[in-house]
């Protein structure tokens, strides 16, 4: 009760001053002509004005009773003027609707000023401006005010909302003019036909600015999450809403290119014109409201990307990805792309050419159909119901680290020791097991997928279901070793030296705990430290530590932190040994699970290292940027002498820490 009080509220404080502002910069653009009318049109629309004016006052208050009772947890408080004050002065969300209230204090002043004062298009520009105020204030509490770059996102959301409050906002004042071409003097209607035509000619570029920061809003919104469209309430909401959209512009565009350009031609056709414009304009207005309507609904939809789609309903989905590999694939969506410029070419073609109305229609619709499903056939692929669920484990060292052991418990057999496909039953079964180390699987199929052939298992039981033998979470582990070795073979051009302003390589979070007590994450240095990490084993890299605990001043003045991570179990005398004045931690608890994910990174361009067990190199040093990326890695016995010069690592530390953020921090998760 309390959420549908609240959307109704927040609807009309929306509607209130988008008509406001809408039906100010319609009477501003009749200028004179709206001035010296003989009719009362302009009179009726500043009428409104006041009651628009209240009606968003009325909103806000009502907007600020169910957010109160919303953000407590109370639904009494939603009539409690004491839980109203406590809300506005202990949050955010208060203080900006303090502000948007002051504004709309400020809106009710300016539009009884309006109202009594005689007509001049100044004052008109003056409270179309003041009325964008509640809208514009009202963006930094939009969904656009907590992503990132906050400030862009709320500049183009409340561009947004402005400019369609011009177009939306001045309809009543296009109802209520058309409404005079009912006259038989043909100057009343030319008068009409002006007014129009002005707005019309303000409404294209409003129009265009609409649907391109309403594409900008949608899009940060769904970001990646693309399959949120079909799948999530936000997505229908906009789909919805981009269809009552199409919709409004069609009969917008024939308003332009028809209706109001009838108006001043003779009689009969003047007549017959603005009754069609009427009517349009009254169908366009009533699905105007709907339209904001299912905005606002939308406004509180949670994004698409932040939606979870535990249940995907389709048995395909479109991914370039998986297909686009492929040359077949590529020609025959390209050939489609081809056929649907065709067909827009024939419509075209077929108006100028005053083609019968069948085969403008059938031809362009043939080629249309045609050409999507050339388009898009080619890059469907197969989807699961578990296709676009997100994991709940984390991808980070330790569950590699288990992801590691079971892979090695269940599937060497078949998928061999380093999942290439090559695994001593291989050639036994009757299809080849996949190679998910040099194969870009993890790349072309999601998370969700891997997790559906792990629970019911794949190719009529050529590969076991694991969903009885796994735990859920167990399944997840092992999805995350498979990315993180797909990863390792990817990091094999990654060199002692970085390359400038090429973030690429997400690396897997890690805890520890260190000798000297200190402990943490690898997400903890973000933003702050680069880090060198050290993998090591003893006595082997006896002569690299204590290289390492001389130049430790010079890299940890360099932004840089160290942390050290034994590769084995060490006893206790060695750990004392090794840590003794020590400058940088050692880590003891958490080596384990970091020296194994860790180690799947290991292959360079000189030694892949594809086949048999694998090799472990003895000593590995990663250089991770201060925004979570790998940007170069020394591996003594595939770099040769590397780092041993310190001149080379401090070069490249110093170059890092020139670069500011490129990508955003990678995801806890695997997708």
């Amino acid at each position: 009760m309390i959420e549908a009080a609240g959307a109704l509220f927040r609807c009309l404080q929306l509607a209130s001053s988008m008509l406001l502002i809408g039906g100010c910069v319609f009477l501003a653009i009749a200028g004179h002509i709206g001035l010296a009318s003989r009719h009362t049109w302009p009179t009726r629309l500043k009428k409104t004005f006041p009651w628009l004016a209240v009606g968003l006052l009325l909103g806000l208050f009502g907007l600020l009773a169910t957010t109160t009772a919303q953000a407590t947890g109370v639904p009494e408080n939603a009539w409690s003027p004491q839980a109203w004050v406590d809300f506005l002065q202990k949050t955010r969300v208060g203080l900006i609707w303090t502000l948007r209230a002051a504004s709309a204090l400020a809106v009710i002043v300016i539009v009884l000023y309006v109202r009594v004062s005689p007509p001049a298009r100044w004052r008109y520009v003056v409270c179309a401006s003041v009325a964008t105020l509640p809208l514009a204030l009202g963006s930094l509490a939009s969904h656009s005010a907590a992503e990132e770059q906050a400030v862009l996102a709320t500049v183009i959301y409340a561009l947004h909302v402005i400019v369609a409050s011009v177009w939306f906002g001045g309809l009543p004042g296009v109802i209520l003019v058309a409404s005079t071409t009912t006259t038989e003097s043909s100057d009343d209607r030319s008068q009409a036909g002006k007014v129009l035509s002005r707005f019309s000619t303000l409404a294209l570029p409003t129009m265009i600015a609409v649907i391109v920061s309403g594409l900008v809003v949608a899009n940060r919104m769904i970001d990646t999450n693309y399959a949120g469209l079909v799948a999530t309430t936000y997505g229908w909401l906009l789909i919805l809403k981009l269809t009552l959209l199409a919709i409004i512009l069609f009969i917008a565009a024939r308003a332009k290119s028809v209706w109001v350009p009838s108006l001043g031609q003779d009689s009969d056709i003047a007549a017959a014109g603005g009754r069609k414009l009427r009517t349009g304009v009254r169908i366009e207005f009533v699905l105007a409201i709907l339209l904001v309507i299912v905005a606002t609904l939308l406004a509180n939809a949670v994004p698409a990307k932040h939606d979870v789609i535990d249940y995907w309903p389709y048995p395909f989905r479109f991914s370039i990805d998986a297909t686009w590999g492929d040359w077949l694939v590529r020609t025959i969506v390209l050939a489609g792309l081809v056929l649907l410029i065709i067909a827009g070419t024939t419509i075209v073609l077929g108006r100028k050419k005053q083609w019968e109305t069948p085969w403008r229609i059938a031809v362009p619709t043939i080629l249309g159909v045609l050409g999507l499903g050339a388009s898009l056939y080619p890059i469907s692929v197969q989807s699961y119901p578990e296709t676009y669920r997100k994991t709940p484990v984390p991808f980070d060292a330790i569950s590699i680290a288990n992801g590691v052991e079971l892979y090695a418990a269940n599937c060497v057999p078949c998928h061999g020791p380093q999942a290439k496909g090559n695994g001593v039953l291989a050639k036994t079964l009757p299809r080849q097991p996949l190679d998910f180390l040099t194969e870009p699987h993890t790349a072309m199929h999601t998370a969700g997928d891997f997790f559906h052939w792990l629970t019911y298992g794949r190719y009529n039981g050529i590969m076991p279901a694991f969903g009885e033998k796994f735990s859920e979470d167990e399944r997840w582990d092992l999805l995350n070793f498979l990315h993180a070795n797909s990863r390792g073979y990817q990091s094999r051009i990654i060199t002692p030296r970085i390359l400038p302003e090429q973030p690429f390589m997400a690396t897997p979070n890690f805890s520890y705990t260190a000798h000297d007590g200190s402990s943490g994450t690898l997400k903890d240095f973000r933003g702050r430290h680069s880090l060198l990490l050290v993998l090591f084993s003893w006595p082997e890299s006896r002569d690299r530590l204590e290289q390492l605990r001389a130049a430790s001043t010079t890299i940890t003045g360099k932004n840089t932190a160290i942390l050290a991570v034994p590769m084995t179990d060490l006893p206790p005398d060695e750990l004392a040994a090794i840590v003794r004045n020590m400058p940088f931690p050692v880590v003891t608890q958490g080596a384990r699970e970091i020296s194994n994910s860790y180690a799947l990174f290991r292959r360079t361009l000189s030694i892949p290292d594809l086949f048999g067990e694998g090799t472990r190199p003895k000593h590995m040093e990663f250089l991770v940027d201060r925004f979570g990326y790998l940007r170069a890695r020394w591996i003594p016995n595939g770099d040769g002498t590397g780092w041993t010069d310190m001149t080379l690592l401090t070069q490249q530390i110093s170059q890092l820490n020139q670069e500011g953020e490129i990508l955003p921090p990678p995801g806890d998760h695997v997708h």
